[in-house]
């Protein structure tokens, strides 16, 4: 049978997280990125039989993560931004007769190797379109698609929408799941206390990171007044 792949876009980190500028230091942005990234490649990893893990990135911590947890590297669309990135990786696996792909950000450190598992049982492997949107609707946390390139896809701020259509338009009716891990990505100050409020005992390595800074009890405040 051929492979399913999962794939992880990861842009440069030291870039990482800029509407974050008002919370926290430029080292501060890069650090929080790395520690959500391993995350998100924790919960995966555990999958690597089934669904073997493809990061599409140049940065130098995600290839230090891809080695130490054994997935594989492609700079294919690594400088094209998320949606660039995302294609680069599922045209590569399609041109090697993928089966199908899901792709999920590096962002979403509250997600489980339970949720991924929902996503992919859930999924039609043989022909389909799966779909996490973000907890505000808009984004589109984790997609999959089998084949590899049966929608065209356009990551953004609001395209939960326009990929539900998108999937209509090629023939397919998307499966909409809605997960609490998946669906909390971290962008913003607001994004920051939702985590925060998804988890109140800090068990995440990223909660901890930022109670550690005093990043958390800024972000609520941001949450409360904006």
């Amino acid at each position: 049978m051929s492979t399913f792949w999962i794939i992880v876009p990861v842009k440069d980190t030291r870039q990482s997280k800029q509407r974050l500028g008002g919370l926290l230091t430029d080292g501060q942005r890069q650090q929080l990125a790395h520690v959500m990234l391993e995350e998100v490649l924790s919960a995966i990893a555990p999958l690597r039989s089934r669904a073997p893990c493809m990061l599409v990135t140049v940065d130098s911590y995600a290839l230090s993560l891809a080695e130490r947890f054994g997935m594989r590297v492609t700079e294919q669309g690594a400088h094209d931004g998320h949606t660039g990135a995302v294609d680069g990786g599922r045209r590569l696996v399609a041109s090697e007769g993928a089966r199908g792909m899901l792709t999920m950000p590096g962002d979403i450190p509250l997600v489980t190797t339970g949720e991924i598992v929902q996503v992919l049982d859930a999924h039609d492997a043989a022909k389909g379109f799966s779909i996490v949107p973000a907890g505000d609707q808009m984004g589109s946390n984790a997609v999959a698609c089998s084949p590899p390139l049966a929608v065209p896809l356009r990551f953004g701020e609001n395209s939960f929408f326009p990929h539900l259509d998108a999937a209509r338009a090629a023939g397919l009716e998307p499966v909409v799941q809605r997960l609490r891990g998946i669906g909390i990505d971290v962008d913003t100050p607001s994004d920051v206390a939702r985590l925060a409020a998804a988890d109140p005992e800090a068990r995440s390595r990223t909660c901890q990171y930022l109670h550690s800074i005093g990043a958390l009890n800024l972000g609520a405040g941001t949450e409360a007044t904006g």
